[in-house]
């Protein structure tokens, strides 16, 4: 006996109502970074008119690059599935070192950048070194090696802060002083509206995304983290992938830390305190985007330009300093909550 034609329409009209709804849970999830960065921006620029101005809109630019560049290096070592604590201690420890060659080496700018980088790359090869060849979970690796800085760093200077004038444990007194053009890597803007800072965010952002995205490298890199025993009997050596991931990573924590030693303009000991919460935060946040669920290089910086945004327009509002964190981790929560509670029935 067939069905009544009654039946037969209230069916359909059920089946097309579940396929609107799975189709608009879907672009929610996909697009629920972007919504709240939209509806963030539109309550700040009604409460604060300022919000939106170009120069505002840059110095958020500017004050995101380091937490996204750091970000960027924890997504590199996420996508093999490992993950790097140090990257806050290399970064202060840039910053240090930075300051060191100049300052009493007496280097300029164009021996401490590369000097500086190749640190960074030496710490990643130090921590890949450890992880795979040793056999030390990520995580016992990296914090070892985090501590290991921390310390480090201090000792040169007798847990000084470096700056012109320092007085050295010997009691002479340090004869260099900051390149100048060392400090435009962190204070100079292009036609005096886009900061340097932003411009190499803007180009790690782009090598990565090809590199991880559109290469076979990277192809490789994620299929590390999915399958590590699997893609060593593809013929892939995931040793070497594992090293380049956490290289990239401590070259990149190097490059975080020269842009806070030039805009800064001291080693200070206490730099890179928060950037290893920031950068894993805005890492993390990069899974939410365009509902990828996993590391991606460009949902990094996107993760980090929210943080940023969220913390500007807090700061502007005259929110008390220590309400900030409680609304940055309510607003991430939301986040996550789009993306991955209404991804449940459809995964």
């Amino acid at each position: 006996m067939s069905a009544a034609p009654d039946d037969t329409i209230a069916k359909a009209d059920t089946s097309g109502a579940r396929t609107l709804l799975s189709r608009s849970a879907a672009v929610i999830r996909s697009g629920a970074i972007f919504i709240l960065l939209v509806a963030l921006a539109i309550g700040f620029t009604a409460a604060q008119p300022a919000f939106i101005n170009i120069n505002n809109l840059m110095s958020i630019l500017q004050a995101v690059s380091v937490v996204a560049i750091l970000g960027a290096g924890v997504t590199v070592t996420l996508a093999v599935g490992g993950f790097d604590l140090s990257i806050g201690a290399v970064a202060a420890s840039s910053v240090m070192a930075a300051s060191y060659a100049m300052i009493v080496l007496g280097l300029d700018a164009f021996a401490t950048v590369p000097l500086v980088l190749a640190f960074g790359a030496l710490i990643g090869l130090l921590n890949a070194f450890v992880i795979v060849r040793l056999r030390v979970p990520d995580l016992l690796a990296t914090l070892s090696m985090m501590f290991l800085l921390s310390g480090l760093q201090l000792i040169p200077t007798a847990g000084r802060s470096i700056s012109a004038g320092l007085i050295l444990p010997d009691g002479s007194t340090a004869p260099g002083a900051y390149d100048p053009r060392f400090l435009l890597i962190g204070r100079y803007s292009i036609g005096g509206t886009v900061p340097v800072a932003v411009i190499l965010m803007a180009l790690v952002a782009l090598v990565l995304d090809v590199l991880t995205e559109r290469t076979r490298i990277g192809r490789l890199l994620y299929a590390t983290g999915g399958n590590e025993v699997a893609t060593r009997l593809a013929g892939a050596s995931t040793t070497r992938l594992k090293t380049l991931a956490y290289v990239i990573s401590g070259t990149l924590a190097s490059l975080g830390g020269i842009i806070v030693a030039a805009r800064v303009g001291r080693g200070d000991v206490s730099s890179g305190g928060s950037l290893l919460m920031d950068a894993v935060a805005a890492s993390l946040i990069g899974f939410t985007v365009m509902g990828l669920r996993r590391p991606n290089v460009l949902g990094t910086i996107v993760g980090a330009v929210f943080v940023g945004v969220l913390l500007n327009g807090l700061t502007m509002l005259n929110a008390p300093y220590y309400t900030q964190d409680f609304v940055k981790g309510a607003v991430l929560a939301g986040a996550l909550a789009l993306t991955y509670g209404l991804g449940r029935s459809n995964p």
